[in-house]
């Protein structure tokens, strides 16, 4: 293997390409790349980039020392436009070709929009800056969607002096991740401050004044945030012959087919830990998933692993700290362990079937979920590690994936 190809140069692409190189590849190693600018960290353009607290060169996760060390052909500001598997070759937006003995796919998650004309997304460093600009005192946003992504908008565009409203479809913001309870405890902290949060209602189009609700009414704003949620970009591989279906569909190794990888926001791979497939949009997912494909590349097939792990993410609103390690969605039960949910400063854990599953802590210290990163990595047992634990009833929760 003397060609190895990257296609995507966020966070995922780059841990792929530096483990490639750690591990003693020695070949031509292509990184592609459709934006034009070097890798960059996501996950502060929604916190400290969109507060204007960081510059966009903060973001950067690499020198460029750092990426001249890696000795790559890279091929930045040209999308890839198909992938011929017969031929080994990668085809790119400007009419050239690639070659490549092994291919990681690392080409990550597009916006969702609504119809109509205007509105922001929350994807790129462009993005980020542009809605940046415009929050101004007293400027009115609407955001729709209220998952992490748009509460993370709508709490600095409050700091920021701005009038919030935030829309969304569910009766219970996120119910469907973390839990009714928990979902509720995350909304009292946009009512608290006076964001003004309508659920159940559902956004048919963006307007030049605003959004048009599905029953007609026009919520005025000057400016708007699309957050809907994200679709794997796997439009590229049409014809390819791999499998797409959310995301590229990868067996346990995060392979999608022989000497083809993929890793990150784009893979929909089988997690042998919990036994599903998923795909999972965190940055340390992104970065891990990265590392265990180039291993895996590499590897002769009998001395690959399965990549299995506990999934964490994090988020911050108002000040609040939110972390979580494991599965949540599709839980039977969530119960509080520490704390008090009305406090707004607790840890639940969740139970799928009789084993741990996931946790989650808002406002904890960083080790007080640590120690249950164990428990949903050996698979406990949810009688002998929660329910002697827990100081609240245990909820069953019924909600599914």
């Amino acid at each position: 293997m003397r060609r190895i190809v990257v296609v995507g140069a966020s966070a995922a692409g780059l841990a792929a390409a530096e483990t490639l190189r750690r591990e003693g590849y020695d070949g031509t190693l292509t990184l592609v790349g459709d934006e034009p600018l070097a890798p960059y960290d996501r996950p502060p353009l929604s916190k400290q980039l969109l507060a204007a607290e960081w510059e966009p060169e903060r973001l950067t996760l690499r020198s460029p020392d750092d990426l001249a060390g890696l000795d790559l052909d890279l091929r930045l500001g040209v999308a890839a436009s198909g992938l011929q598997p017969a031929d080994r070759t990668v085809e790119l937006a400007d009419g050239s070709t690639v070659p490549y003995d092994g291919l990681i796919l690392a080409t990550g998650v597009r916006p969702r929009r609504l119809p109509g004309a205007g509105g922001h997304v929350l994807r790129t460093l462009d993005d980020a800056v542009r809605l940046r600009d415009r929050l101004t005192p007293g400027r009115r946003l609407v955001v729709v969607g209220a998952g992490f992504l748009g509460a993370e908008a709508a709490a600095v565009a409050w700091r920021l002096g701005c009038e919030v409203t935030l829309l969304e479809p569910a009766p219970v913001p996120l119910a469907h991740a973390v839990g009714t309870e928990v979902g509720e405890v995350l909304t009292r902290a946009h009512l608290d401050r006076g964001v003004n949060l309508r659920c159940g209602v559902t956004v048919t189009e963006v307007t030049g004044e605003g959004v048009r609700l599905a029953d007609g009414e026009l919520v005025e704003a000057d400016e708007v945030l699309v957050a809907i949620g994200s679709l794997p970009n796997t439009d590229w591989l049409d014809g390819s012959g791999l499998t797409v279906g959310d995301g590229v569909v990868c067996d346990e190794y995060s392979a999608a087919a022989p000497n083809v990888y993929a890793a990150g926001d784009v893979a929909r791979w089988h997690n042998p830990l919990f036994g599903l497939p998923m795909r999972i949009e965190h940055r340390t997912n992104a970065a891990e998933q990265g590392m265990a494909a180039a291993r895996n590349l590499l590897a002769a097939p009998q001395a690959r692993k399965p990549f299995a792990p506990v999934p964490y993410f994090w988020s911050d609103q108002y000040g609040m700290k939110i972390q979580a390690y494991g599965y949540l969605r599709g839980h039977d039960e969530v119960a509080v362990v520490e704390g008090e949910l009305t406090e707004g400063r607790f840890l639940a854990a969740y139970r799928r079937g009789e084993k741990v599953t996931g946790a989650l802590a808002v406002g904890m210290p960083p080790k007080a979920i640590r120690q249950w990163r164990q428990a949903i990595a050996t698979g406990a047992d949810w009688d002998g590690t929660v329910a002697s634990r827990s100081r609240a009833e245990v909820v069953p929760e019924g909600v599914s994936a």
